[in-house]
């Protein structure tokens, strides 16, 4: 019937894991909602623990895997072979048998010794003289993609070591013969999402320290998750370091994403390791020059998670993060973001920073205006006079004239004798920018305008000399801008105006 509408839901598998301490699998699935007779439909990823407590030593794995698969309807009947391992795993995660040991005595020797088989390749790779070789060795380079693909997710540093083997630019071929980019896609975001698990496990054992002073139980999951996260971390790193070099590619950065590697970077953004950050940030910014990786940047809050690394002490990433914002700047609602999320008085407490003056100059939010505080201006000012007899920094005094262009920041500047030392300076230097905002605070009216009668004939007086075209128009301008009353024009002209502007009056 006309006014009503149908919403259609749909469920699709992704991945399926067990959960890092409970006996229990976790599913990984994507819900889109679509209304009939509208083209819009929303995505969103979910995920749901299945609790396999009755399993034990003697549990039929196969018939526990049908009833898994038959009551959890977002498991389609395809994915039954890959449930079935998973109890399995379980069962002898738990319950160390004689036949887990024995699987564990088989098993884990062969992951140590690939381990152990890729570590001297990386360091023979090292030498320019061996990459040559390593190169045209076919056998041994498919080997350790095949062992990637297999094996990436039975051990983090099996991985670690053949990700940062392949980060040498001379196996760029091997990389896009074997699609190593996207299983390294498929590697973070499976990393991430365990992160994800680690990190609701660690709250509930923090409540049952709480509640029950379960602190053995806590400080021993702690401790495995910190483990785990320094492992974690350097397989991201490298996974990343992979990534942002095959997106010089831009074709290859396209496929990136499409396959989400923006939300992948944003998630990132969580950690605390700061050189995984750096390349997180570096990432981003690269990324950030196209149009719709912003817009994706902006739905995912990117901006309020960067709010959390300014300042920071680490200087590399406090300037990629500079960067990255000033490229993200350009976004007229971004701006507004940057200073809802109170940006702007950490960017202030850091105005040396020649970026941040590009950065500062496009928050054109009306509410920036009002957030610019006295003690903002007053460092400006500080900053100007240091400068001695020398030209101001081009970055500093054009921030500066931006400023002048607001009433309330052009008071705050000519209080006192702020005005004064401004006209000195420019007269004295003949420097056409600064007396540029001299030009902008005299634009305004009201009692600002009376605090240039005093400068009016040394204005007049340099438009005279004739001197240098650029000084000598901002100076005319300045004194056109002034609507002063008690000012006699006529008189001023007659004694201080060049013959061309006489004759022209004439």
């Amino acid at each position: 019937p006309d006014g009503e509408r149908a919403v259609f839901c749909k469920g699709k598998t992704g991945d399926i894991d067990v959960h890092p301490t409970e006996k229990a699998l976790v599913v990984y699935y994507e819900v889109e909602a679509s209304i009939l007779r509208e083209t819009c439909n929303a995505r969103h990823e979910e995920k749901k623990y299945i609790q396999l407590r009755s399993l034990n030593a003697s549990t039929d794995i196969s018939a526990l895997a049908r009833k898994v698969v038959e009551e959890c309807k977002v498991i389609h009947p395809s994915k039954l072979v890959e449930v079935e391992h998973l109890p399995l795993y379980l069962q002898n995660r738990e319950k160390p048998s004689s036949k887990c040991k024995n699987l564990f005595k088989t098993y884990f020797p062969i992951i140590l010794e690939k381990i152990r088989g890729s570590t001297p390749i990386l360091h023979l790779a090292h030498i320019p003289d061996n990459l040559e070789e390593l190169l045209h060795n076919e056998i041994a380079l498919g080997a350790l993609a095949r062992v990637l693909r297999e094996d990436w997710k039975h051990s983090v540093e099996l991985a670690t070591t053949i990700i940062y083997l392949l980060l040498f630019s001379q196996f760029h071929g091997l990389i896009t013969h074997y699609k190593i980019g996207t299983l390294c896609m498929n590697i973070i975001e499976h990393e991430l999402k365990k992160y994800d698990l680690w990190q609701d496990e660690l709250e509930k054992k923090s409540k049952a320290y709480i509640f029950f002073r379960l602190r053995k139980e806590h400080e021993k999951t702690l401790k495995k998750y910190q483990s785990f996260l320094v492992k974690q971390e350097q397989l991201l790193r490298v996974a990343f370091y992979l990534l942002l070099n095959l997106s010089e590619d831009t074709r290859t950065e396209l496929k990136m994403r499409n396959k989400n590697i923006v939300h992948l970077l944003v998630k990132s953004l969580e950690r605390e390791n700061q050189e995984l950050l750096v390349l997180v940030v570096s990432f981003l910014k690269k990324l950030s020059s196209f149009l719709e990786n912003k817009n994706e940047m902006a739905e995912m809050d990117a901006v309020e998670k960067l709010t959390y690394l300014v300042p920071c002490e680490h200087e590399n990433l406090m300037n990629v993060t500079l960067r990255l914002l000033h490229n993200l700047s350009f976004d007229m609602g971004l701006r507004g973001k940057m200073v809802h999320v109170g940006l702007l008085p950490k960017l202030t407490d850091l105005l040396g920073n020649s970026l941040l003056t590009f950065i500062l100059m496009r928050l054109d939010h009306p509410s920036t205006v009002i957030e610019l505080h006295f003690w903002v201006c007053e460092q400006l000012m500080q900053m100007l006079f240091e400068h001695g007899k020398e030209r101001i920094d081009t970055e500093l005094i054009s921030f500066c004239i931006n400023l002048a262009a607001y009433k309330t920041n052009a008071q705050i500047i000519c209080e006192g004798n702020g005005l004064k030392m401004l006209m000195k300076r420019a007269l004295k230097l003949k420097d056409p920018l600064l007396m540029k905002m001299i030009r902008d605070l005299s634009q305004h009216d009201g009692p600002l305008q009376q605090l240039f009668i005093d400068y009016v004939g040394d204005l007049a007086a340099h438009i005279k000399r004739e001197g240098d075209e650029e000084f000598v128009i901002e100076c005319l301008v300045t004194m056109a801008n002034l609507t002063i009353p008690v000012l006699d024009w006529e008189l001023l002209l007659k004694e201080y105006a060049p013959t061309f502007v006489i004759n022209f009056i004439n």
